[in-house]
């Protein structure tokens, strides 16, 4: 039977439990998500964990060995049959660039839009060089712009068809820090602006944070957590998660009920069960934000490490035990390595596993 593809219904994604291998290994095993139509997704991870391999299953230039791939409620993908990338209606952007290099600039970003009018062609370029900043390059050549610059026209150049669903891999990856988040959070406002359901693909989280609804965190072929980026701070299912979102460590503590724990910083409570018996060794999870500079309180901790991020120092302290954990101070406290500092817990969130020992997750 032959499988027609609907464009007229809105551009949902399912991922309904994926694999995709090579010959007998599995790169990506068992994924499953959706993304509801005009949500942003990110793929998160280190790597070598198969983000790229599951976006490229996603637009369709590898198969999937197990699994199904849905847009707009009708199958693209399945075991033993794709629909070609063509005929999906999506918008892809690769980490080398692939820009005609006989092209301009403007040439490269309306070379989709070449069944519009030349008015309506030239506004959507117009307005895309100046959503990535180059509209004073309109007229330079690929081999004329720097590697960041090329990357920003390959990204104009997949929205500007407006595509149903835009695929991005990793493609800020090329500009420097600042103008990652920035650009992050322009292409943000313009997908939310026209509705585009998007997957950015990337290995750093303060980009997914600035410009995802949804992200996915992944290691070795899996999506351990898929959520908001508050929800996966905040509410870590695992260690890997807990440890590749944010930063923080994770203090000994002992299971007091179903809710509490008792650490050698105090006491901390919270609405998420941690389904760990009373009395039972834990670890729990200490974020930075959850210790706060107090020079009033008798608890100190000294400082063995600390750095400077302008507005704060961020400090590793010891703990009277040994452990350390880590704290945001206002830098116009400035403190040496080797000082003693009041400290207090005020953590708003309890994440708690059972200790390694134990043999439970």
């Amino acid at each position: 039977m032959i499988e027609t593809f609907n464009r007229s219904t809105q551009a949902r994604l399912e991922v309904r439990e994926v694999d995709v291998a090579y010959g007998e290994t599995t790169i990506v095993g068992n994924v499953g998500f959706v993304l509801e139509t005009g949500t942003i997704g990110c793929l998160l991870g280190p790597s070598g964990c198969g983000k790229t391999t599951l976006l490229r299953a996603i637009a369709g230039f590898e198969p999937v060995s197990r699994g199904e791939v849905l847009i707009r409620g009708q199958r693209v993908a399945k075991p033993g049959w794709m629909l070609p990338p063509e005929r999906r209606h999506i918008g892809m952007v690769f980490q080398d660039f692939a820009l005609f290099p006989h092209l301009s600039v403007a040439g490269n970003v309306g070379f989709g839009l070449r069944t519009t009018s030349s008015s309506q062609r030239r506004q959507r370029v117009d307005e895309l060089l100046e959503l990535v900043g180059l509209s004073h390059a309109a007229s330079l050549f690929p081999h004329e712009l720097s590697g960041g610059m090329q990357q920003r026209v390959a990204l104009a150049r997949a929205m500007a068809p407006r595509p149903d669903i835009l695929l991005l891999d990793e493609p800020f990856s090329s500009m420097d820090a600042e103008l990652r988040e920035q650009l992050a959070r322009e292409v943000r406002t313009l997908l939310k602006r026209e509705g585009v359901t998007a997957i950015l693909v990337t290995h750093d989280q303060l980009e997914a944070f600035a410009m995802a609804d949804m992200i996915g965190v992944m290691s070795q072929g899996a999506v351990h957590q898929w959520g908001t980026g508050f929800g996966l701070y905040h509410e870590p299912v695992d260690r890997f998660v807990a440890d590749f979102i944010g930063q923080g460590v994770l203090l000994p503590a002992s299971v007091l009920d179903a809710e509490q724990v008792r650490t050698e910083l105090g006491q901390i409570s919270g609405q998420q069960p941690h389904g760990l018996e009373p009395g039972t060794p834990a670890e729990v999870l200490i974020r930075p934000d959850d210790i706060l500079y107090d020079e009033s309180s008798p608890r100190q901790a000294t400082i063995v490490e600390r750095a400077f991020r302008g507005a704060e120092f961020l400090y590793s302290l010891q703990l009277d035990s040994g452990s350390e954990v880590l704290c945001l101070v206002p830098s116009h406290h400035r403190h040496a390595i080797g000082d003693r500092i009041g400290i207090r817990l005020e953590a708003d969130h309890l994440v708690a596993f059972a200790c390694p020992c134990t043999g439970k997750s």
